[in-house]
């Protein structure tokens, strides 16, 4: 294949995901020899109005975190009704939060496969949760790096073939439902509408969280969380106050339950 450039399209609100994105895509690009990749911030709200249209020499690494074991729900039909290849090649990655990453890697595909793509290689890669410093601490690490490597350099040999991709080998089945999250007691936590809270004695008013929020759900005059949330934790960790909390009673139900249960290093997949 003649790839003329590549293209990394990611979704990340706290920043996981672009690193794991950006590190694979350079990889790729160092190997497949080309332009300097280009990159697309798919958090940035702007950045969702418009459609993509990928040509048959170009490459998507398309990269997106897990939520519930599946694409983010609020997401996943704006991926589907705005990336579009035609026979284009592509390499979807997923990063989950040390859990597990379910089915959001082979609805990634699926997606794609259907959007016009063919697949190079796809993979989920651990990192740190969102929701917890305790749960995939210091994921991505050398060993993820190294697998990153690993993975970059032969979905770029299959890329380097004069031949078409053939399809990955995977269960092309219905996707099932949303992982239900769980308190520590393992009943159902249900958060659904908890939104964050801001401390009147930490916050300075910066307006960070605003315009960290990929929903504009924070008003940008009061603050206050007005909208819908996704609990992506872009306003938790962006603030450099430390003003922007949860107290919602079955989300920090279901923290504990991951801080509990999910510190052991979770596993990569790797599809080729």
């Amino acid at each position: 294949m003649n790839i003329r450039r590549i293209c990394a399209l990611y979704f990340s609100p706290t920043g996981g995901t672009e690193k794991i994105a950006r590190f694979v895509t350079e990889e790729l690009a160092r190997h497949l020899g080309g332009e300097p990749a280009y990159y697309v911030d798919f958090t940035r709200p702007e950045n969702r109005q418009s459609e993509y249209r990928f040509a048959e020499d170009d490459l998507l690494v398309m990269a997106s975190p897990v939520y519930a074991g599946r694409l983010p729900n609020k997401l996943m039909p704006v991926y589907a009704s705005s990336i579009f290849g035609s026979n284009t090649p592509a390499v979807p990655l997923c990063v989950f939060g040390n859990r597990n990453h379910d089915q959001a890697l082979r609805e990634l595909v699926l997606l794609l496969e259907g959007n016009g793509f063919q697949i190079a290689g796809a993979a989920a890669f651990a990192g740190r949760h969102a929701f917890s410093d305790k749960v995939g601490t210091g994921r991505p690490d050398g060993a993820d790096l190294e697998q990153m490597r690993v993975f970059a350099a032969k979905a770029a040999e299959k890329l380097s073939k004069d031949a078409p991709l053939p399809p990955l080998d995977i269960d092309r089945s219905e996707i099932g439902p949303y992982y239900t999250p769980l308190k520590e007691d393992g009943t159902p936590a249900k958060f659904l509408k908890a939104k964050p809270l801001a401390d009147p004695g930490k916050c300075v008013h910066c307006g960070t969280c605003a315009q960290a929020c990929p929903l504009h759900s924070i008003d940008a005059g009061t603050l206050e969380a007005v909208g819908l949330c996704i609990k992506c934790q872009a306003c938790v960790r962006r603030c450099p106050k430390g003003a922007r909390y949860f107290e919602d009673a079955d989300f920090l139900s279901h923290v504990s339950m991951l801080e509990q249960n999910y510190t052991a290093r979770a596993e990569n997949q790797l599809l080729l």
